[in-house]
């Protein structure tokens, strides 16, 4: 029988962030493949787990794919792990992830941490609808193409960045996006923990200096510029609603197109309608 693919999501800071499930898979395997293998010692030596590793990074995903694709076939367990959080997002593992899949291996996900569902859900953001966007191009002129591609997308917009890149990152999305409300989640779960909010203009400022902006970053970006956020605020939603419905719509149709008009999701729509009605 083939053996199956685990795609393991470790801790992305505190050791305590796994799964029983997870430490007990990683026990059964017969083989780890994770990014650096002494990185993956570490999380291992400290649940006491002998399991077997070897090395699947970005220089060498290409033949070490073949290699464990083919040990697969012929029996063996895998679990694939990468230095932080879960596998192919923004780490090695979409490779043999899908060629497995294509060949019919069967592959198991264990859920687990990852950073930027971690500082989505403390950003106090829009969660309804979120663009995750990995790390931006590291030129200005490409950053900003990028950016502008995103402009008007309808959605929370979430980015891994570097240290050394986030002041000028900062100051092209203020540029190209306009001004929106922002947060930078550095070193999550770490001693060292922060979770800054605040305009992007106050973000370029506060993060302006290196010094301010070590280790892991996240950086996430309100769908509205504030100036159209305190525009469709202005707006009565309910007298829309109702002008829609004396037009023979019903509420639910009649609620979508209020949204649509003031560049609302349909939830965010809901409560402000509750909330008008409420008062």
């Amino acid at each position: 029988m083939p053996g199956t693919l685990y795609v393991v999501a470790t801790p992305i800071g505190n050791l305590e962030d796994i799964t029983h499930r997870a430490l007990r898979v990683l026990r059964e395997v017969d083989i780890i493949a994770c990014e650096d293998t002494r990185h993956t010692r570490k999380l291992l030596n400290h649940y006491g787990i002998k399991t077997k590793v070897t090395s699947y990074h970005d220089h060498n995903e290409r033949e070490r794919t073949v290699e464990l694709l083919q040990a697969l076939a012929s029996g063996t367990n895998v679990a694939i792990v990468s230095d932080a959080g879960t596998p192919s997002i923004s780490d090695p593992g979409f490779r043999l992830v899908s060629e497995a899949g294509a060949q019919g291996l069967a592959v198991v996900a264990l859920p687990g941490a990852t950073a930027l569902i971690a500082a989505l859900v403390a950003s106090g953001l829009p969660t309804d609808e979120f663009f995750f966007a990995g790390f931006l191009p590291a030129r200005s002129g490409e950053r900003r193409a990028r950016l502008t591609k995103l402009r008007e997308l309808p959605a929370t917009l979430i980015f891994y960045e570097a240290p050394h890149r986030i002041a000028a990152t900062l100051k092209d999305a203020h540029e190209i996006l306009g001004e929106r409300r922002a947060v930078i989640a550095r070193e999550l779960t770490k001693m060292h923990e922060e979770i800054a909010r605040g305009r992007l203009s106050e973000l370029a400022e506060r993060f302006a200096s290196d010094e301010r902006a070590r280790g892991e970053i996240v950086l996430l970006i309100d769908r509205t510029p504030i100036e159209m956020e305190n525009a469709a605020e202005v707006r009565n939603i309910a007298k829309l609603v109702a002008g829609f419905e004396a037009e023979g719509l019903d509420h639910r149709a009649a609620l979508k197109k209020a949204a649509r008009e003031l560049g609302l999701t349909r939830d965010e729509a809901y409560r402000r309608l509750i909330a008008e009605r409420g008062n």
